[in-house]
């Protein structure tokens, strides 16, 4: 009798262990394919606008890959390479189409000397299809020392970057 108890929780605890463990994989891969799908390279147009009324000051194109793992790289034409670092950064899926990003450049001037850096951080919705994203967040511009010296509004317009595009 002690026996057959004994096999009936054992096999049970196995069961449960397997349903726990299929669980687990359904759930990390529906996660993967829903937060994977912002993975890739992006035709960037960015747009800096004035906070308070929402207007266009400038636009410029750049470049975003978004990396498996969380981690993404950056490159405008917003400002001369030779003046700042691609700024390197994170990424993450919050829910449904939904994303933010976050990532940081570090300036320099002509000579060389360090300016200080950028903050630049986004929420982003991705279209039904996958091929673009649209995105809107701030622009913090911090000192050498460390003090924040402005906080920028920008948005953005993105299209997949791949063969054929």
């Amino acid at each position: 009798m002690r026996k057959n108890l004994f096999r009936l929780v054992a096999g049970m605890a196995v069961v449960i262990a397997t349903v726990s463990m299929i669980t687990a994989v359904v759930t990390f891969a529906q996660d993967k394919q829903a937060g994977g799908r912002l993975e890739g390279a992006w035709n960037v147009r960015v747009s800096i606008l004035n906070c308070q009324t929402g207007a266009v000051i400038r636009s410029f194109d750049s470049v975003t890959q978004f990396m498996d793992g969380g981690t993404l790289i950056d490159s405008t034409s917003g400002i001369p390479q030779a003046l700042k670092t691609p700024g390197e950064g994170v990424w993450e899926h919050t829910v449904g189409s939904n994303y933010r990003f976050k990532f940081k450049s570090l300036g320099f001037d002509t000579a060389g000397n360090y300016t200080g850096n950028t903050v630049i951080q986004h929420d982003a919705t991705l279209d039904s299809t996958g091929s673009s994203y649209e995105s809107s967040g701030t622009a913090e511009v911090y000192a050498p020392n460390g003090v924040l010296v402005a906080t920028l509004c920008s948005s953005t317009t993105a299209t997949r970057f791949g063969f054929g595009v």
